[in-house]
C-alpha cells in the first residue's frame, strides 16, 4: 500500500535491526522501499539488500556532501546504473549548507560531481535523486545546462526531502521533476513546507522517510525507518483533504511511474 521512496537500510543503525525494521513494514502495510547509495564504497551494500529482498530497490550515487571519497567517473555511474534492480542515479545535486569556511566557488568540485551523475542519468534513462540544500539556484541552473527541461530526452527524477521554497517546488516542477516529502512535514514548525505541499499536483507528489533519519511526529528524535512512512501520507492526506488510503494510492502509482519497472509485492 505505502512506498517509501528514499531510505537508508545499510546504515549501521538499521541495518542491524533489519529483520525487525521488515517486519515492521509488514505490519504498517509498507509495499516497497527504494535504498539509497551515498558513496561508491557503500554501493555493494546497498546493491545486495535489494537483491536479497522482492520489495527493496537500489540508487547508484555519491552524495554531494561526502568528502574523501572515491570520486564517482561516468564509466563507474554507468556500470552500476545498469546492475539488476538498481532504478535511479544519486543521490546527487548540491549542498552549500556546511561550507566550512570555504566560499561557494571553492564547491566547483560538487558542481562537477553533480553533472558526472545527470550525464549517466540522461545515458541510462534513469532518473535522478536530487539532494539540494542552501543550493537550489545552482541545482536548477546545472539542471538545465544539463538539458534537464521535461523533454522526452530528459531522465527527470525527484527533489527529495524537499524543504525549499515554493518558487524551487515551482521550477523543479517545470523541469519535470517529481517532489517527495519526509517526516519534516509532520514538524510543527514546518509551516512553509506544508504550505508547498498543499499544492504540489497530485501526480508529482512522493512519500520518503529519508531514515534513519527525520523520524515523524510524534517519534521525532528517535531512529526512523520505513515503517513510519505512513505517518508521512497521513500528513500529506490531511493537508489535501483525502483519506490517507488514496494518498498511499497515488503516491506509490507516482513511485511506480517515475521509478519504471517496479512493481508492488
Amino acid at each position: 500500500m505505502f512506498t517509501d521512496s528514499h531510505c537508508h537500510l545499510n546504515f549501521p543503525e538499521l541495518l542491524s535491526d533489519l529483520p525487525a525494521i521488515l517486519q515492521a513494514m509488514e505490519n504498517a502495510r509498507v509495499e516497497r522501499a527504494l535504498c539509497i547509495s551515498t558513496t561508491l564504497e557503500e554501493f555493494p551494500a546497498v546493491h545486495q539488500l535489494a537483491l536479497a529482498h522482492s520489495h527493496l530497490w537500489a540508487t547508484a550515487g555519491v552524495h554531494p556532501d561526502n568528502e574523501g571519497v572515491l570520486e564517482p567517473g561516468l564509466d563507474d555511474l554507468l556500470r552500476l546504473g545498469r546492475l539488476p534492480r538498481v532504478v535511479a542515479i544519486g543521490e546527487t545535486g548540491l549542498d552549500y549548507y556546511r561550507l566550512n569556511g570555504r566560499s561557494v566557488a571553492d564547491m566547483h568540485w560538487q558542481r562537477e560531481r553533480f553533472r558526472t551523475h545527470i550525464r549517466a542519468a540522461r545515458q541510462l534513462a534513469r532518473p535522478l535523486v536530487i539532494h539540494t540544500r542552501s543550493a537550489a539556484t545552482d541545482t536548477l541552473d546545472i539542471l538545465r545546462q544539463e538539458g534537464e527541461n521535461g523533454s522526452s530526452g530528459s531522465a527527470g527524477g525527484v527533489f527529495h526531502c524537499f524543504t525549499e521554497d515554493a518558487a524551487t517546488a515551482q521550477a523543479a516542477l517545470d523541469l519535470g521533476f517529481y517532489i517527495s516529502f519526509s517526516g519534516i512535514l509532520t514538524f510543527k514548525s514546518a509551516h512553509a513546507i506544508r504550505a508547498v505541499a498543499g499544492w504540489v499536483p497530485l501526480d508529482r507528489l512522493l512519500i520518503e522517510t529519508d531514515s534513519p533519519y527525520l523520524a515523524p511526529v510524534p517519534y521525532r528524535g528517535k531512529t526512523n525507518n520505513p515503517s513510519l512512512v505512513p505517518l508521512v501520507a497521513a500528513q500529506l492526506a490531511q493537508l489535501r483533504q483525502m483519506p490517507v488510503e488514496q494518498m498511499a494510492q497515488i503516491t506509490s502509482g507516482n513511485f511506480e511511474r517515475l521509478f519504471k519497472g517496479v512493481q508492488a509485492c
